[in-house]
C-alpha cells in the first residue's frame, strides 16, 4: 500500500476528496500526511475529521524557503510518503523538495496547461473571454505550472463569472485527481 501526502493552503476540498478516495478504496493508497502552510486554514479541521496527521507551519516562522522545506522533507521521509500531491497549496515549490520528491509530486491547476499559468488561472481565462475552461494534473517542476502534464478534462463555459468557472471545474477536478492518483499507483 502506497501512502500520500496531500498539500494545501486553504479551504481543502481536494484534500478532502482524496482522504475520503484513500478510506473507501477508490484510490489504493493512505493518506498519512497533510501539509499546510496557513494555520487555521480549513484544510486543518478537515484533515482532523479524517484522523489524518497534519503540519501546519508558517513560513514566517521559518528564516528561508530551503529551511521549511527541509522541515517538510523530513516529515514526508518520515511517514514514508510514496506520492506528493499539491490540492491548492499556494507557494511555489523550491529545489529542497523538488531535489528529494522530484517525479514523485503532482499538482491540480484549474486551466487547460500550458495556457493561464500562476495563482489567477480562471480569472485570467474570464477576462481574456474563453469558451472552453478545464483542468489539468501535471508533474511539479522548475517551471511555474510548466511540468509534464498528466491528464486533463475540458468543459465548457460561455458566462463571465470566475466564482462559477470555480464551482464547475472544481466538481471535476476531485473526480480527474482522484481517478489521476489512481492510475499512477
Amino acid at each position: 500500500m502506497k501512502n500520500l501526502a496531500v498539500f494545501a493552503s486553504g479551504e481543502g476540498t481536494n484534500f478532502e476528496a482524496i482522504a475520503a478516495a484513500c478510506e473507501d478504496g477508490r484510490i489504493p493508497a493512505r493518506c498519512v500526511l497533510m501539509v499546510c502552510d496557513k494555520p487555521g486554514a480549513p484544510v486543518v479541521q478537515r484533515a482532523a475529521r479524517h484522523g489524518v496527521p497534519a503540519f501546519v507551519f508558517s513560513p514566517k516562522d521559518y528564516a528561508s524557503k530551503a529551511d521549511y522545506e527541509k522541515e517538510i522533507v523530513a516529515r514526508l521521509d518520515a511517514a514514508g510518503v510514496d506520492l506528493v500531491c499539491l490540492a491548492g497549496y499556494m507557494r511555489i515549490v523550491g529545489e529542497v523538495l523538488l531535489g528529494a520528491y522530484k517525479g514523485r509530486i503532482i499538482n491540480v491547476h484549474p486551466s487547460l496547461l500550458p495556457a493561464f499559468r500562476g495563482a489567477n488561472a480562471v480569472e485570467n481565462a474570464v477576462a481574456y473571454g474563453v469558451k472552453v475552461y478545464g483542468i489539468t494534473i501535471h508533474y511539479v517542476d522548475e517551471s511555474l505550472d510548466g511540468g509534464r502534464i498528466i491528464a486533463q478534462k475540458a468543459f465548457e463555459y460561455q458566462g463571465s463569472d470566475p466564482a462559477e468557472v470555480h464551482r464547475i471545474g472544481q466538481v471535476i477536478e476531485h473526480q480527474l485527481y482522484i481517478d489521476t492518483i489512481k492510475s499512477l499507483l
